[in-house]
This record gives C-alpha cells, structure tokens and sequence, in this order.
C-alpha cells in the first residue's frame, strides 16, 4: 500500500515506518498511509526561507498576481482530478465545489488585487510624513519583506479551500508556504500540491508539503515566520505555549472551530423565519455539518421557536444519507470515524448539560455516518451547553424573552467566526452589531432584501476576514489585503526625499526633476516618478465665470450674485471649483496624440483657497506613482498642484492617466 509523500527541499518524499492508515470515509476501504517521520522538516524551514524567498521576492507582487491567476486558470482545467478524490472523503460533489471550486476562485481573487499593487516588494502607507520645514527630512511608514516562512497547519475538512486559502495571500506577498495537511484527507492535498507543481508557475522553493506530523519543525521558526492554524481550540491553545512563539517572535494565527450562532429577530417576519430555517438546514448539510463556519447554536423568540424547529426540520427530512458516488444521494459520512466517535461524544456532553433531542434524521449511522440531529435546550442559560461543540450535521436550539437575554445567551460561546441576525429593521440589527462586535469575526445580516443574493452564513469570501476572538482563535485569515499585509513587516523609514522615492517607488515632496520632454509624450516605461512639468500661466476674468455658468448650468449664488457673494465668506464673486479643474487641465494637457490614451480618474481632490478675477493660475504636474495594468497599458497616478499668483495651493488632487507601453 502506498504511502501519501511530502514535497520537501524540492523533492517528493516518503517517511519512515508504517505511518497512518488513511481510509474510504465511506467504505472503510485503506487507501495509503501518512508518515513524516525522518522527513528533513527543520532543514525545510531554512530552504524555504532561502531559496523559495529568493525566487519569489525577484518576481514582485504584479507578477505574482498574474501567477496566482494562471494558477487558478490551471487547476480550473484538471480540477475533475480533485472531484473523484473527493468522494472519498464522505464529501459529495456539492461539498467538493465548495472546496475545490472555493479554493481556486480564492486564487483569482488575490490575483486580481496584484492589478493595484507596486512593482517591487514594498507596500508604502499612508503619505508621506514632513519631519523638516524644508522637507529636507521625511518619514513613512511601509510594508516589507520578513525573510521568513508561513508554517500553514490545515484542518481535515477542506484539504483544498483550506490550503489555497492560506497560500494566496502569502503567495502574493512573497513568503514561502511549507503546508502540512490533516491525516484523513492528507491525499487529496497531496494531489491537489502535485497539480500546483507541475502547473510550472510555482518558483522553487515558495510551496512545500508535509503529509504527517510536524516533528521539530517548529523548533526552526524564529521572528521572521508565522504560523497559520485552522483546527480545534484546544490543538492551538497547545500549541500557542511553544517557545518559537513565546521566546522566538513567530506569528502564530489561529482560526479554531467556534460555536457560531444564528438568531431569529423580534422584527423577522415570516420570510426572515424561512430563509433562516434555509440556512441552517444548509449550515448542518454542507460539508456533513464539518465546517468551521457552521451554526452550532439557534436562538429564537419562544414563541416563534416551534415554527423555526418544524421549518428545518422539514427541508432536512428529505435527504438521503449514503456513499457520495452513489446517484441520488445528499448527504455523505463524516470525514472519519474518529470523527463520528468525537461527534457522539459531544451530543452525549450536550444532552448531559440539559439539551434534549428534538429531532433526529432517520437514515444510516452505520460506519462514519451521524444523521443530522436538532437538540432543544428548553433552559438556555447553563453554560456547559453554550462550551460544547458537537463538529458534525448537530445544531442547538434555544429560547430568549428580550434581546438583552439573547445577547447574554450569544456571549456564553466565548467568541465566534461568524453569526447570522435575521431582521429586517435596522435598528434592531444596529442593537445586535454593537452587542457582538467584540464577539464575532463576520456579522452576516439576512433579510427579504438580500437573500436572494446572499453568499449565506458559512461562507468566508476572500475579500472579507475569515477569523473571530476568543473561542474562534482571536486570528485573521482571508479578508484580501487585510491578509496580504499580515505577511509582510511593518516599519517607519526615515529619509531624504530622494532616498525615500526612490526606496519606496511614489513621489516624495521635494525630489522633483524637471521634464525635460512634455510627461505626456511619453511612454509608460519611459516616465519616471518624480517627473515634473510646470505650466505656463493663465489669468482668470469676469468672462471666464459667466461662460462657465452658461455652460455648466452652475449659477450657485458665490459665482453669480455679486451681492451674495460679497456677504459670504469669500468676500467676492469666485470661480467654480470644476473651472479651476478645467483651466488646469487645460494648462498640462498636450493636445497632440500620443501614449496617453485617457483620463483615467481623479482622487482626493481638495480645494484650499478661493479663486476669483484677475488671479493668475499655474500647474505642477508630477508622477506620483505608475503601475502595468496589461500588457499594453499602464495606469500612471500624477500629483497635481494648482497654484495661484502668490504660490498658494488653490486646488490639489491626484489624476490617473491610461498610457501605452513600448512595443
């Protein structure tokens, strides 16, 4: 029988001994074993670091992004592959489009972020900081490259989603991967790593795999390295008391299995009633019930929680437990099962604590599978069952009276990945996102209004965080470049304004350098940042603002009324602000074709002095920073400054600009 390899300092490897024998969720059936030991784990840490940091920091976030992108196109035409291992683990084909299918639209989405990132691998925040009236000596803060690893830790329930999710981002940010995978469904992750390695897109080094345990892999981590865990609290409580957290520095970020709630409102009326009871019968369906996600814990009005019960109930007495390749069938077994035996145990806590079985799925518990089950805890209030978590197709439910005891019930969970709040009165949903914030990672609002469009209660999207406090395991996953810059370290940088633009690739006050060509006959790539043309002059008259009035149907009283605007704070008749834009415009704009194909937006802008008749206005027009946005075009962002007769800034903003690329 043939054991589950590790990909390991650019190799596929096999441990030693006889490992762990991973089965057929279904059938029971041996199909490998897993095994790390004597795999070179620790010398993996250090080649990661070196050779995988290396090739991925000679790329730049664009070109990762672009990677990312024909990854996910890659695995998108072999993904088949993934689906006929999937059965395997009790998932049917529905659970492995979440999976696999989520997994890979993760990677588009993170690709698509590279589109508005620098070249290089520094990310500038915020503007830059004047430390010196002259401007001589400035500061910023900045996103860079750690040096180090990210140690993923996956959990056995999304062997796909679970590892591009926590790849992507660091991916993209330039730090290595070294994935360890769950036992049970260690073979699916190893197939899924086989297909991201052969895609070739990968440099050497940035991804390895490790089928079994960690060894001392741990032991090589230091400040520069983090760790992402998804899994059970008490794994990561274990594993947060290791010395390279607490005495070495690494980032350890935890995303653990929570009782997630979801709650019927006092405001809810009969459609929030059954679109809630839709999504718990998804939440206890989806995956068998094995998602961090799920909902664990239902809290309704007492006298609308009897409706609610019947509700789920009837949209989850239809299904059909079985194999998952066999025709017709809804529902599979759990991933193992040792993951049934958990399972059992944890109803068996729960109804010890007081709950009591409602209802119970009549079909198979044979093997690895549990019947979806609802338990009713007529008396909320005891702690114990708002401290158990049964990870399976189980949901408690309970009665409140008023908000405020709803809110206490919600507490007892000791934090949470994600609740649902079904109203449709935003006063009541404002009651619940003030109550919870600090309880809960992701505050999924339902009503009439969105259902239809909801993406509903389990479902972490990769632009929004995938993490919550306490109990969740108080870390951040996912959430786009919330994500990204979690890789990355964050320092100050204190400088010259020359050193300072060009360290950080955007324009510094006071590094200007004359055009010496007009910036606008310029290619892309011939454009530098800090380039700087400034405009010849023009004086504005009587007419200018009557014409402008006419033509723009703007006769607000400070641009026409004479008497008006002298009683205003302006003291005088003054030009509209869009005039100001427009005789700028007219001030910097080449007029010939050329590589700047469009106007392309216009940010921040801000107008800081009146301008009225008889001022005389001029442009400085500098490249503030460029980014590719194809193949034949770039996005080039230019600082404009609209000065008057005395040399005040009138009007500043930034203008974005679409230019050709050579060739």
């Amino acid at each position: 029988m043939r054991k589950v390899q590790s990909y390991l300092l650019g190799r596929w490897q096999e441990g030693q001994g006889e490992g762990v024998a991973v089965r057929d969720a279904a059938t029971g059936e041996v199909l490998g074993y897993v095994s790390a030991e004597g795999l070179p784990l620790e010398e993996a840490v250090a080649w990661g670091r070196e050779v995988g940091g290396r090739a991925l920091l000679a790329l730049g976030f664009p070109e990762r992004g672009r990677r990312l992108r024909a990854l996910a196109q890659y695995l998108s035409e072999r993904k088949e592959e993934l689906y006929r291992l999937y059965a395997t683990t009790g998932g049917t084909r529905r659970d492995a489009w979440y999976d696999v299918d989520g997994g890979i639209g993760v990677l588009f989405a993170y690709s698509s972020l590279a589109r508005n990132l620098p070249e290089g691998n520094l990310l500038p925040e915020e503007e830059n900081l004047l430390l010196a009236k002259d401007a001589s000596f400035q500061g910023r803060h900045l996103l860079g490259p750690k040096g180090g690893i990210t140690l993923q830790i996956n959990a056995f329930n999304f062997p796909v989603w679970g590892l591009l999710e926590k790849f992507a981002p660091a991916f993209l940010a330039g730090v290595p991967t070294l994935a360890k995978a769950a036992t049970p469904t260690a073979h699916v992750a190893e197939a899924l790593v086989r297909l991201m390695l052969e895609s070739g897109l990968l440099p050497e080094g940035s991804l390895q795999f490790v089928a079994g345990s960690l060894g001392k892999a741990l032991d090589a981590l230091d400040h520069r390295d983090s760790v992402y865990f998804t899994g059970s609290k008490a794994t990561a409580d274990r594993l947060r008391r290791h010395p390279a957290f607490l005495e070495g520095g690494a980032l350890f970020n935890g995303e653990t299995d929570s009782l997630n709630a979801a709650l019927l409102g006092l405001e809810a009326g009969a459609e929030e009633l059954e679109r809630l009871a839709e999504e718990i019968a998804q939440e206890l369906t989806i995956k068998t019930g094995q998602r961090c996600t799920a909902i664990r814990r239902v809290f309704a009005p007492e006298e609308r929680l009897s409706p609610l019960l019947e509700a789920v109930r009837a949209r989850l007495e239809a299904l059909r437990l079985g194999d998952p390749r066999e025709e017709g069938v809804d529902l599979g077994p759990l991933a193992s099962r040792e993951q049934k035996e958990e399972v059992e145990a944890a109803v068996a806590a729960l109804l010890e604590a007081g709950a009591r079985v409602h209802w119970r799925h009549p079909g198979r518990d044979d093997g690895a599978f549990f019947p979806p089950t609802l338990l009713l805890a007529e008396d909320p209030g005891k702690p114990a069952l708002h401290q158990v978590e049964a990870f399976g197709p189980v949901a408690t439910f309970f009665p409140y009276r008023t908000p405020q005891e709803a809110l206490r019930l919600v507490r007892l969970g000791g934090g949470m990945l994600v609740a649902t709040v079904a109203t449709p009165d935003p006063e009541e949903a404002r009651f619940w996102l003030q109550g919870l914030a600090g309880e809960v990672g992701r505050l999924h609002v339902l009503n009439r209004r969105n259902a239809h469009a909801s993406t509903g209660h389990g479902s972490p999207l990769p632009r929004l965080l995938h993490g919550g406090p306490g109990r969740a395991g108080g870390g951040e996953e996912l959430g786009g470049m919330l994500a990204v810059r979690r890789h990355l370290a964050r320092l100050a940088l204190q400088a010259d304004p020359l050193t300072l633009q060009a360290l950080t690739g955007e324009y510094a006050k006071g590094a200007e350098k004359p055009a010496a060509l007009h910036p606008f006959r310029k290619y892309f790539e011939d454009l530098e940042v800090g380039e700087t043309l400034r405009t010849h002059r023009r004086t504005l008259t009587e007419a200018d603002i009557a014409l402008f009035a006419h033509l723009s149907w703007d006769h607000f009283y400070a641009h026409t009324d004479e008497i008006a605007a002298r009683q205003s704070l302006f003291g005088r008749r003054v030009a509209h602000g869009y005039f100001v834009l427009s005789a700028a415009a007219g001030l910097f704009v080449d007029p010939a074709p050329g590589p700047v194909l469009a106007n392309y937006g216009l940010e921040g802008l801000r107008f800081t002095e009146p301008v009225g008749a008889g001022d005389t206005l001029e442009v400085q027009l500098t490249v503030r920073r460029k980014r590719p946005r194809d193949e034949k075009t770039g996005v080039v962002e230019w600082a404009a400054e609209v000065r008057n007769q005395e040399g005040k800034t009138v009007a500043s903003y930034t203008l974005l600009t679409l230019v050709a690329r050579r060739g």
